[in-house]
């Protein structure tokens, strides 16, 4: 135990909410400072605070969940590199190990020590998105991590507050965007920096040395909360799977959920292997929304730490797509990899199905565009952008989906004006797409419709890395299916899920992206409730009779005769569940 004042356990957690706020503030930092759009409008970052053992105390609540879980292992890997004893103050460290930071090259963890009063007491570490790091770009098709962009290991970013020259000149000759991809790895600094003089002030103010006792207090009643949380729930093993489109052929994604005395392991053996494409998932990756799904089911108001995730585990074979080995091409691994809470809420769904939603749309639909030739011959550097659209998520027991909201990754869709403002390209449509929503009692989130062309009339390059468009989301309780995700033209013709393909000049490419599944029967649904979807234009009236038996008047009303004899009808074809 550390030596200084006695402090009791009201002022422990008076000190644990004053840390949630200086990894807030941390997280913010970032937010404000980032020169990626992906960052700063969109929140793809990860902010937290750890002990000198390399456990998570606290993680700000702006971020994402495969950054902020995965980051809480990096910050051992940087131990591991840059012993604690040879730290000192004004040290920074870098890397985008994908398979000891955050799952691929895109994602740039910065880790800083903390020093108080001469004394080393806390680490602080990063992560932000960077739209462009080299290689073929942020798409699917490398046919290993080399071929995906550059590679940094555990490396100096400052040393004693000396900026490490080379290291940035390395990252800016090795990427389309050198201004901007050095001024993110600037922002991942002041970040940490604003954690680190934040912490001081907090020790200051309540006459700490360090935060020994504090992390003991966090860790400790973290997990005695989710482990109380977790004796409630039944014993036992439940399996469940499910198929998803893949790259050239489907991925079967197997788990076994085990709920025992000591926490809840996930096991996906029975998984199919890993692909040629970089749709590969590294295991830390993994790990990070496999144990987000259980936490959101076991318990979802506990606070992210060392100690809340200690009694969730996880496995995968070696070599299955879920935890490729090193140098797998890794660089979509989000396509997976944010599909795994619905992976796992299939398996709890048969312990507590008061608790699980159905499926969603699950990953972002990044829609990644590429102008390069044509601009470069006439001048121009071209254009690199990653524009976030979101799919809907899965109806819940007691309500709706959510449309176009990004669950479980927490990432915010891109502003139209921010895309225009930094490509020529112009948004022509972008609304919610009527009736993908999965019918059911409770209704699945609504996707979306995009059509984007180019300004300047030159063609563009498409790095397509969707799902869901073969196998969509499903409905659970009797609920139907949310409507499939597409990708092609505005004049009909379909383009591929995944991989670079051009869009020519003059022709408008159009997002589909999924709906979330329903949840029970939707001839259960609330007349009131179908009525108020078509006044809102996002349920049809041809749907509201075909799927849920509900007849709407030319005025706008329900007709109550005629919708009990539309579901006596329905109901004969498909009986209630």
């Amino acid at each position: 135990m550390s030596e200084h004042r006695p402090i009791d356990r009201i002022h422990m957690q008076i000190m644990w909410d004053r840390l949630l706020s200086v990894v807030e503030e941390q997280a913010q930092t970032l937010l404000r400072a980032a020169f990626s759009s992906m960052v700063r409008e969109c929140g793809d970052l990860s902010a937290g605070v750890f002990d000198l053992k390399g456990r998570m105390l606290a993680q700000a609540v702006t971020g994402t969940p495969g950054h902020v879980n995965s980051m809480a292992e990096s910050v051992n890997h940087f131990i591991a590199a840059f012993p604690l004893e040879s730290m000192a103050d004004g040290d920074i460290y870098l890397t985008n190990d994908p398979w000891k930071g955050t799952g691929h090259l895109n994602d740039f963890v910065v880790t800083t020590p903390c020093f108080h009063r001469g004394r080393l007491v806390a680490i602080f570490s990063c992560t932000s998105h960077i739209i462009d790091i080299g290689g073929i770009g942020y798409g699917p098709d490398a046919k290993d991590v080399h071929a995906e962009g550059i590679y940094l290991p555990f490396v100096k970013l400052a040393d004693r507050g000396n900026m490490n020259r080379t290291l940035l000149d390395v990252i800016r000759a090795n990427t389309r965007q050198p201004m901007e991809t050095e001024g993110d790895v600037y922002s991942l600094a002041a970040c940490n920096d604003i954690g680190c003089q934040r912490l001081r002030e907090m020790l200051d103010e309540f006459e700490q040395d360090d935060v020994v006792d504090l992390a003991h207090y966090i860790i400790e009643r973290s997990r005695e909360a989710v482990m109380a949380q977790i004796a409630t729930l039944p014993r036992g093993t439940w399996r469940s799977s499910m198929t998803v489109d893949g790259y050239d052929r489907p991925i079967e994604l197997a788990a076994a959920t085990t709920i025992s005395a000591s926490g809840v392991h996930v096991d996906f053996d029975g998984t199919s292997p890993v692909t040629p494409y970089g749709i590969n998932v590294p295991l830390v990756y993994t790990i990070a929304y496999t144990c987000f799904g259980v936490s959101c089911v076991v318990a979802p108001r506990i606070p992210n730490n060392a100690g809340s995730l200690a009694p969730y585990t996880v496995s995968a074979p070696a070599g299955c797509i879920l935890n490729a080995q090193f140098p797998s091409p890794v660089a979509t691994r989000h396509v997976i990899g944010q599909l795994l809470p619905d992976v796992v809420f299939g398996g709890l769904c048969q312990a507590v199905p008061e608790r699980i939603p159905a499926e969603g749309a699950s990953l972002v639909w990044s829609v990644m565009l590429r102008g390069l030739a044509a601009r470069r011959n006439a001048g121009d550097d071209g254009f690199t952008i990653t524009a976030n659209t979101n799919g809907g998520t899965g109806a819940r027991p007691m309500k709706d989906g959510l449309s176009a909201t990004a669950y479980p990754s927490g990432i915010r869709a891109t502003p139209v004006e921010i895309t225009e403002s930094t490509a020529p390209l112009v948004y022509w449509r972008k609304e919610l797409r009527p009736d993908s929503g999965g019918a059911g009692r409770f209704r699945g989130g609504h996707g979306q419709v995009v059509e984007i062309e180019s300004l300047d009339g030159q063609p563009f390059e498409l790095l397509a890395a969707f799902d869901r468009i073969e196998h969509p989301p499903r409905g659970r309780a009797g609920g139907a299916e949310g409507a499939a995700g597409a990708v092609g033209l505005a004049s009909g013709e379909a383009l591929a899920g995944k991989g670079i393909q051009d869009i020519d000049g003059g022709a408008r490419l159009r997002v589909m992206t999924p709906g979330g599944g329903g949840f029970g029967c939707p001839l259960e649904r609330d007349p009131d409730a179908v009525l108020a979807d078509v006044l809102e234009e996002i349920v049809t009236v041809d749907a509201a009779a075909r799927v849920y038996g509900v007849v709407i008047t030319a005025t706008g009303e329900v007709d109550l005769p005629a919708t009990r004899r539309r579901r006596s009808e329905l109901a004969r074809i498909v009986p209630l569940p």
